[in-house]
């Protein structure tokens, strides 16, 4: 302004400002006291508790609270009344180690490295050699995620103690960046599936390599949780629950079965839905050592699915072709749930979010960020959530890898097939490796279980131009020609 303004001008808008910056905070405070009055400052200010519950081959519809009626979630049901819920998160690949890698690190598996269950020479492969070998195979793909700022090893910087339980496949607990845990990649004193114990050709007992010694939590004991929780009255806690629940086998006790109260579910389901019965029992315990710890008020939860499943119709529990290991919704998708007292308010999120954005999301809600190795693709979740944005509607990724590994640092040479959902579209394109999946395109909102495959027809061609030029900007392997308008 000129310096020759007017000075009564001047002092007379400046206190009109003031005045106006006081009637907004005004109106302004009791809104959003609604979410913040309810706890004490001082706890307000603490870091939160923050528990990661992650369900083991559970369908993003095979949920109370995701409109299937003949399943029995209610603990999960309440817990995603009181949530940020996203109906529409995904998961990068539709198997559990390179899915559970990417919880650990918010990078895709073909950054992180880990996009198979088994490293070469494939499971196989493995069973023939020695205990030794077998073990020196394991840990040199262990050493992926050893290598890089994982969200325990952040937080745990930050002063957070972080427990792992259940289903984990990179060896021991600290190689991750726990500070306590449960599994130790060394084969259990237990020779049984329970216990993740394998014996090799020669006769030697040796871990699977998918959680040996944790993958009791859930099914048999919830102790070490509790232990953990009454070891650090003080500290920041991070629990890591991931059991092998609700994977097969399918062996929950009776009581989970007459929970199913629908008598019309198919034969093939029963079994599978009573073992949902009962992860979702654990989960109301684990909800329950918090609440009588007396942390509750200012404990993070967070849920997804590492994958989805869907069992055969023959009766195995095995997974069918469009499920597990699939490019298909029923195993890509799963509904993502971020609870926090007072912090978050309950709404539905219906945009197209991932699995890689809980990684700066958690980092966020804990005052943190990592400052350290590659930069994470995720979006931070927190301000939408919180109501100081709105939220970015992005294109979901991944890749769909064989469960075995020929090599490391080659994901180019094993993914089969690369997919992108934009919007309520999903395009997949066939790729390079061991057995290319076709191309395909669906619109998911015509078309939701997939049955109509749209690639190449003329009708689709702009959209199918559109998310081929996405992948295209994704995928740094391999550039696909893009189909004429």
């Amino acid at each position: 302004r000129p310096k020759q303004m007017c000075k009564a001008k001047k002092t007379t808008r400046c206190r009109l400002t003031a005045l106006l910056c006081i009637i907004c905070t005004v109106l302004i405070l009791p809104a959003h006291l609604t979410y913040a009055e309810s706890t004490p400052a001082t706890q307000q200010d603490t870091q939160p508790d923050i528990v990661v519950i992650l369900a083991d081959d559970q369908s993003y519809g095979d949920f109370g609270f995701m409109g299937n009626r003949s399943v029995s979630t209610p603990h999960l049901d309440q817990l995603a009344a009181e949530s940020a819920r996203f109906p529409n998160g995904y998961v990068p690949m539709s198997v559990c180690r390179p899915s559970l890698a990417t919880f650990l690190t918010g990078l895709y598996p073909h950054q992180h490295g880990v996009y198979f269950n088994h490293p070469p020479p494939g499971l196989r492969d493995l069973r023939a050699l020695s205990g030794e070998d077998y073990r020196a195979r394991r840990q040199a793909a262990e050493r992926l995620v050893g290598s890089l700022p994982t969200l325990p090893r952040l937080l745990a910087r930050q002063g957070y103690q972080c427990l792992q339980t259940g289903k984990h496949w990179e060896g021991d607990y600290r190689n991750a960046g726990f500070t306590a845990g449960m599994t130790t990649g060394l084969p259990a004193a237990d020779h049984d599936w329970l216990h993740g114990t394998r014996q090799q050709e020669n006769g030697e007992w040796v871990a699977h390599g998918n959680g040996d010694q944790g993958l009791i939590i859930g099914r048999t004991t919830m102790q070490p949780i509790r232990d953990f929780v009454q070891t650090h009255p003080e500290d920041p806690l991070l629990i890591w629950y991931a059991p092998f629940l609700p994977h097969a086998p399918f062996d929950a006790p009776e009581k989970y079965h007459q929970q199913l109260a629908d008598q019309s579910i198919p034969d093939h389901l029963r079994d599978y839905y009573a073992e949902i019965a009962r992860f979702d029992a654990t989960v109301g315990e684990l909800r329950s050592i918090l609440e009588e710890a007396g942390r509750s008020r200012n404990t993070v939860y967070v849920f997804a699915s590492d994958n989805g499943f869907q069992p055969r119709t023959d009766g195995t529990e095995r997974a069918d072709g469009r499920s597990k290991l699939s490019v298909y919704e029923n195993g890509l998708r799963t509904p993502i749930l971020i609870h926090w007292p007072a912090k978050i308010p309950p709404a539905d999120y219906p945009q197209v979010v991932q699995t890689i954005d809980l990684f700066p999301t958690i980092l966020a809600i804990a005052g943190t960020e990592n400052t350290e190795g590659p930069e994470f693709p995720g979006q931070n979740l927190l301000p939408a959530i919180t109501g100081k944005a709105e939220l970015v509607d992005r294109p979901a990724f991944g890749a769909i890898y064989p469960n075995d590994a020929t090599s490391l640092s080659h994901p180019e040479q094993h993914a089969n097939a690369v997919w992108c959902r934009s919007g309520n579209w999903k395009l997949v394109l066939s790729a390079n490796g061991p057995n290319p999946l076709p191309s395909a395109l669906y619109n998911l909102n015509e078309d939701p279980q997939e049955k109509h495959n749209l690639f190449g027809k003329p009708e689709s061609l702009f959209i199918q131009h559109e998310l081929t030029s996405l992948i295209s900007h994704w995928w740094p392997y391999r550039d696909w020609e893009l189909p004429e308008n």
